[in-house]
């Protein structure tokens, strides 16, 4: 753990969970601005895939009793009350959901928010999170819901500065809390991931969670032996998804993999499958494209932003069906696919990590 003692510039995000886009983009910012001081609730096991040992290390809230509680509660806590660190900050850079209810500790000095995505479970997606809960359950989430949205949106208006991973999350935000954001696309390592070949596979690197609809891509190998898939990610749906795939041996499960092992996964394959629901940005589909990989994706939400239909991968409808992924492999073949590496390459150049660095530097600057 780090001190906060003496310094005047910070980024908060909520905690540090797995290696997933938002955390990728955290680690990001904290190394490219080493006169920020990183603050997070807790750091998680899954994180350490990511974590880098030659950056400085952030500044964990977390402490005693509290480490006993879950990840959000334990977040909503110390963000509410253990953030009094920052009454005398210059410039604060906040992200995340909880992180920004840090905000009312701030008594001068810059605020900033970097929205990922708003919390849909308080505002558009309600109602779907209440469906999947037990009706004893659904009056506390009703309030807890309420609470936070209310919480959020005044957090929210304190901003000096609000600013969209993509145009998708800037129409969010003008929808619930008219405010309209600026955008600054997240940062995509095009160093990193890289054209290493063509193997004969394909990859799926979402977060095994249900609405990154990855049980969709596992039925539809299942019904081509022929053909084999990589799962590159963990999350909650990980050994039922093992169990869905059963016995076929066309079908890997890796868990979360390190940055370097991604980048030697995705380096060979023929090309990436990434079928979320509405998704904010997604880093995964440029990530591929950096790698000369096509990616067969989605029409809707960021995606939209990124995926050349034809040129640069295949967009499925907005309600992809098995059938659909299916054809889309069958059509998208090594052949197709290495036909698309220059296009790929140069899509993804317009995400870098230089070009995000740059943009969010200039925006600190005009804090001064």
């Amino acid at each position: 753990m780090s001190d906060s003692a003496g310094r005047r510039q910070f980024i908060l995000y909520d905690y540090l969970q797995v290696a997933g886009g938002a955390e990728r983009l955290t680690q990001v910012l904290a190394e490219a601005l080493p006169d920020f001081q990183m603050v997070v609730s807790q750091i998680y096991p899954d994180y350490r895939y990511l974590a880098d040992p030659s950056s400085s290390a952030p500044l964990i809230l977390s402490k005693g009793i509290d480490r006993l509680l879950g990840r959000i509660p334990a977040a909503i806590f110390n963000f509410s009350l253990r953030a009094q660190f920052l009454r005398d900050a210059d410039t604060v850079l906040y992200s995340g959901f909880y992180a920004p209810l840090a905000v009312r500790h701030q008594r001068r000095g810059y605020k900033i928010y970097y929205c990922h995505t708003p919390p849909r479970y308080a505002f558009d997606l309600k109602q779907e999170y209440l469906d999947r809960l037990q009706p004893s359950l659904r009056p506390g989430f009703k309030v807890f819901a309420h609470w936070i949205k209310k919480r959020y949106l005044a957090s929210m208006y304190k901003m000096d500065r609000v600013i969209a991973n993509s145009n998708n999350v800037r129409s969010r935000l003008l929808n619930i809390a008219g405010i309209d954001a600026e955008v600054v696309h997240p940062p995509i390592d095009t160093d990193l991931f890289c054209w290493l070949g063509q193997g004969n596979y394909y990859v799926s690197t979402a977060r095994l969670e249900p609405n990154k609809r990855v049980d969709l891509i596992v039925e539809a190998f299942r019904r081509m032996p022929d053909q084999r898939l990589i799962v590159l990610s963990g999350g909650s749906a990980f050994e039922r998804l093992k169990i869905r795939a059963g016995k076929m041996s066309n079908i890997h499960f890796t868990g979360w993999q390190t940055d370097e092992q991604l980048r030697r996964w995705i380096g060979r394959a023929i090309a990436t499958l990434y079928i979320p629901v509405n998704e904010d940005f997604g880093m995964s589909p440029v990530e591929s494209m950096a790698a000369g990989k096509p990616v067969i994706g989605v029409a809707e939400g960021g995606l939209l932003e990124t995926i050349l239909d034809g040129k640069t991968g295949i967009l499925l409808p907005a309600e992809p069906t098995v059938d659909h992924i299916v054809g889309a492999v069958r059509q998208l073949t090594a052949h197709r696919a290495l036909a698309m590496k220059p296009d790929c390459k140069a899509r993804a150049r317009l995400f870098s990590r230089s070009i995000f660095i740059d943009q969010m530097r200039t925006i600190l600057k005009g804090t001064s």
